[in-house]
């Protein structure tokens, strides 16, 4: 088991879980409300529409975050840093867009520069439930798994029971081999009405590493079309059948769901 949660797969699920931030509200969910609504939903069309404004008025601030964040959802996360970046160096001390930069760095990978750019997103004497889960996120990502659990707990006095919050609580803690308390806390955000898809998939992940397959499989199958629910309760099986080899990950086809980790398999917030 030790060795399992060190292989690659859980490294994988990390990513999806954490620097994917799926089990977290988009951190800059609180600090945008004065950019104007997407008049449109699918992502690329959103690039181009706020790509053409964005050229237009580079200096805009709305219209530069709002850009940022259509690139980040369409996967273009350099782009969508160097964006907010330079909308930052534009307005400095603007928290809407640093929040934004820091988040656009952590989709990149920058962990470290991330965790230093959402410091100075909000203030000690009024910080923002988002950003302290998003820090934690980041100091998970470097193994900081500690440090990473003051920030969620942090979070949680602001807004107690937080299922978002308590996910990404129980991800570090299996993170950190420590699987009970990854259950208990999965298991306190799976009781709220609020709790999204990625919260059940990731208590069906932490249920079945200890064991308990059938409990995880009726979690796991829980909120998704039955095509979905088969495909992510194949890949549990095949996790937890390699669980003891060193690295042991099932080849990804591109063109499959069931080879993709569980908890990427949940749809967006």
């Amino acid at each position: 088991m030790a060795r399992f949660l060190a292989s690659a797969a859980v490294a994988a699920l990390l990513a999806a879980s954490l620097g994917g931030c799926q089990t977290m509200s988009d951190v800059t969910g609180s600090l945008t409300s004065s950019a104007e609504p997407s008049p449109v939903t699918d992502p690329q069309r959103a690039v181009d529409y706020y790509g053409e404004r964005y050229r237009a008025n580079t200096k805009d601030a709305d219209i530069a975050l709002a850009y940022g964040q259509a690139l980040r959802l369409n996967g273009q996360h350099t782009q969508a840093a160097a964006v907010l970046e330079q909308a930052c160096i534009t307005h400095p001390g603007n928290k809407a867009l640093l929040a934004g930069w820091g988040r656009a760095l952590a989709d990149n990978g920058e962990f470290q520069q991330a965790f230093d750019v959402l410091s100075r997103a909000h203030t000690p004497d009024n910080p923002d439930w988002r950003i302290l889960s998003v820090q934690g996120t980041t100091l998970d990502q470097m193994g900081r798994h500690d440090e990473a659990r003051r920030y969620y707990e942090s979070a949680l006095k602001i807004v107690p029971g937080e299922p978002s919050v308590l996910s990404n609580m129980g991800m570090s803690y299996m993170l950190s081999k420590d699987l009970p308390n990854a259950e208990a806390a999965l298991r306190q955000a799976y009781a709220n009405p609020k709790a999204s898809a990625t919260v059940r998939q990731n208590l069906g992940l932490v249920v079945g590493l200890q064991g308990r397959f059938a409990e995880a499989e009726e979690i796991v199958k829980r909120d998704l079309p039955p095509d979905e629910a088969a495909a992510n309760v194949a890949y549990l099986k095949e996790m937890l059948k390699n669980k003891d080899k060193d690295n042991s990950r099932p080849h990804r086809d591109k063109g499959g769901m069931s080879n993709i980790p569980v908890a990427e398999l949940t749809r967006p917030d």
